[in-house]
């Protein structure tokens, strides 16, 4: 069984949708945001990215920053408050790929006891920082990004829901399409996702788990604490696993551990098996690589028999990367905390990873064929944690459209 709540959303009157809404927090750099914001005074990058909106970026001021750009919004009349608790309808589009998800508010209490599901580890210094911004707020400004496995009544809730006339419905920067709806029976919704055994975080772990550390905080501090607060919930858009899309997270590599290229693709072909190539083929099934230097691409096809069948962690691309090229030829050991590779999402392509390779920046490019959502699923279901960066999601939830104050 899984909870959803209606919740009375804070988000942006439709006329300022679009200009408020904006790409996550934790994609896009300060120097990126900083001109975004410039361009755009409206946009709620100036909450989610306060640092951006100083000339002095301290933490502290940041978050005093945020609060006050929230209360900038509120009081200018950008975002207002529904009347009622809501449940709502979300659908992203692009020229070729569509999917439609609920937004609501999932129970805490469900991601403590494992039915919501993860499969990634977090950084504390980033939980850190979102707890933080929460408390000061005390308000989730993004959504997290979950699947679940579809069910017939969710589909034609959602499909009724569609026929209605939209809160919202614009198209952003890259052409993406953005709709909103706000459903007519929020009730209906939550009984029907009574019958989703389970919830994958797909995206945004660390929003997640700092929803939690903000809600021990909040519960200590409250001794009239009943477990129906706001702060017992976590604001997310929950979509179809089925419609979800994974790009590859790619790799980047500073040097070759000091090999020159010869001897680094003679140890390459102990486990693979190696060969030039022109054209502008990625990628084409699991176990398949490209590896970008000195100009040239070159196909790496993994060679290795396994004796036994490999468990859905070792089977993964990226750990056949990491296991046989990264950590015994390049001397990356722990990927989350050497400076000397580099990640780089899959919407970039890889004119990205040559452009980095070719100014100097990377020696060496590594690209991935995308791990999938029945990887991810397999994953989460056997509670094992995937390597970093794994999964790459596009196209991106907005930030801004929605708030849950707590």
């Amino acid at each position: 069984m899984s909870i959803i709540k209606p919740f009375r959303a804070l988000r942006p009157v439709p006329e300022k949708a679009k200009s408020v809404s904006c790409m996550p927090y934790d994609v896009t750099a300060e120097a990126e945001a900083r001109t975004f914001i410039g361009q755009n005074p409206e946009s709620f990058l100036r909450v989610t990215r306060p640092e951006a909106d100083l000339d002095d970026p301290t933490e502290p001021a940041a978050r005093e920053k945020a609060l006050q750009n929230l209360d900038s919004f509120t009081k200018n009349g950008s975002l207002v408050s529904d009347a009622v608790p809501s449940v709502y309808v979300y659908r992203l589009t692009t020229s070729t790929h569509t999917q439609t998800g609920v937004v609501a508010c999932c129970s805490l209490d469900e991601y403590e006891n494992g039915l919501i599901k993860k499969h990634e580890k977090t950084r504390p210094d980033k939980v850190t920082d979102r707890t933080l911004h929460m408390l000061t707020l005390r308000a989730q400004t993004g959504l997290i990004l979950l699947a679940f496995r579809d069910t017939e009544r969710i589909k034609d809730l959602v499909a009724e829901t569609c026929q209605t006339e939209p809160l919202y419905d614009f198209i952003c920067s890259g052409g993406v399409g953005h709709t909103v709806w706000q459903a007519d029976q929020p009730a209906e919704f939550a009984d029907a996702f009574r019958e989703v055994q389970a919830l994958y975080v797909a995206d945004g772990h660390h929003r997640l788990e700092s929803a939690e550390k903000a809600r021990i905080e909040l519960r200590q501090s409250n001794p009239e604490h009943t477990g129906e607060e706001d702060y017992n919930y976590v604001l997310a858009g929950i979509f179809p696993a089925s419609e979800l899309k994974i790009l590859a997270y790619n790799r980047i590599v500073h040097d070759l551990n000091g090999l020159d290229t010869g001897s680094f693709l003679e140890r390459v072909a102990e486990n693979f098996i190696v060969a030039e190539v022109d054209g502008d083929s990625g990628p084409l099934e699991h176990g398949m690589f490209g590896a970008y230097l000195d100009g040239r691409w070159h196909r790496l096809r993994f060679a290795v028999n396994f004796v036994r069948q490999p468990d859905p962690i070792e089977n993964l691309d990226v750990s056949i990367l990491q296991n046989y090229i990264l950590k015994p030829i390049l001397g990356i050991g722990d990927p989350r905390t050497d400076e000397r590779i580099g990640f780089v999402g899959g919407a970039r392509g890889r004119r990205e990873l040559e452009r980095l390779v070719d100014a100097g920046e990377a020696r060496v490019a590594f690209e991935l064929y995308p791990t999938t959502m029945s990887d991810l699923l397999t994953v989460s279901d056997a509670g094992e944690i995937m390597p970093p960066k794994s999964t790459w999601f596009e196209p991106k939830l907005k930030d801004g459209l929605f708030v849950h104050k707590i």
